[in-house]
């Protein structure tokens, strides 16, 4: 049964052309200010919030580029380095992408009204061509990407930081390399970092014929412990899924939100993963109120929100919802709907 939800304020960011839709939306927060990235064909744009994402700045284009990597969990992603605000996305010379690509990066230091572009993360050129990856930034503005690798054969998962807001980034970290010779080739990657600066990185795994979600933990982005996989149960599937799930730390706890065949679990410190919903695409935010977890159902969106007995309806159309927790306990949902961006705040 779908409860009424306590739904706050909202907003929609809605593309000038029908036939270019803006898509795959991204947020980051910083001391009360958001931002958000998302695609629009070759383009990426960004949006500007000083009020905790309840209204945002007129969508500013990034840049142009040929071949970005864009669907089904690609796209730019966003996060804030002190007063710098960093953007990466995956991008080729070959329009359509998929022959080629690199995970490039773009730089503001004027709370996003201008963009540099400042370098490429992949130290092997064409190795990100698979076009999924995930950023964050630790509290000090350390910055970690990871990436689905195309370097050898097999895709592998690998990662780099960044120490200087994104201009300069780290030689690529091996992060995983699954025995069986491949990881699952077309899940995100998520990344996590809590006050300390411990770094988690989830993805799913390709292991014995399951495709089941794995995470490893770095205290400087370099070494990385023996992964871990994550639930009790498992995905007997010979194929990709497409669907990466969510992953938030509070206080070195790891908490993960993700798709196993039909039903959405959520995996908190300490016990087995819980059946929450059923769904895909899933997102999680970890506020000072709890886990939130949302999920694509049908032509909609659900969510599961702290001491809630069930799932409940976030929107009636939508899809690839983004969340984002709020420092005063809510969290700031945004997803694709009807070309355009939308974005609730929930509590």
């Amino acid at each position: 049964m779908l409860l009424p939800i306590l739904l706050l304020l909202s907003a929609r960011i809605a593309s000038d052309d029908p036939a270019v839709p803006f898509r795959q939306p991204q947020l980051a927060a910083s001391r009360g200010q958001v931002a958000m990235t998302f695609g629009a064909g070759s383009a990426i744009y960004f949006a500007f919030s000083a009020d905790q994402g309840t209204s945002f700045s007129k969508p500013v284009k990034v840049d142009d580029v040929r071949g970005l990597a864009l669907g089904r969990h690609r796209g730019p992603r966003v996060a804030f380095s002190g007063a710098t605000i960093v953007i990466s996305a995956v991008a080729g010379e070959k329009k359509g992408g998929g022959a080629d690509g690199n995970l490039i990066v773009w730089r503001s230091v004027d709370r996003g009204g201008t963009w540099a572009r400042s370098g490429v993360i992949n130290d092997v050129p064409e190795s990100a061509r698979e076009g999924l990856h995930a950023m964050a930034a630790d509290a000090q503005g350390n910055l970690f990407a990871a990436w689905l690798d195309l370097r050898s054969k097999g895709t592998k998962l690998y990662g780099a930081k960044s120490i200087d807001g994104g201009l300069t980034w780290s030689k690529n970290t091996l992060v995983y390399a699954s025995p069986d010779g491949t990881i699952c080739q077309c899940c995100d990657p998520a990344i996590a970092i809590d006050d300390s600066g411990q770094i988690a990185v989830m993805w799913r795994n390709v292991l014995d014929g399951s495709r089941d979600l794995y995470v490893s933990t770095s205290k400087d982005g370099v070494q990385f412990e023996l992964a871990r996989k994550l639930g009790v149960g498992t995905w007997k599937l010979d194929a990709c899924p497409m669907d990466g799930g969510g992953m938030a730390m509070d206080h070195g706890r790891t908490f993960s939100a993700w798709r196993r065949g039909a039903d959405v679990f959520l995996n908190s410190p300490g016990g087995p993963e819980k059946q929450i919903g059923s769904g895909k695409d899933v997102a999680i935010a970890q506020s000072k109120r709890g886990t939130f977890v949302a999920w694509g159902k049908g032509a909609g969106l659900e969510i599961f929100t702290p001491n809630a007995a069930g799932p409940e309806a976030l929107t009636s159309a939508g899809e690839y919802v983004n969340l984002l927790a709020l420092p005063d306990g809510s969290v700031l949902a945004a997803w694709e709907a009807h070309g355009s961006i939308e974005t609730k705040r929930v509590k």
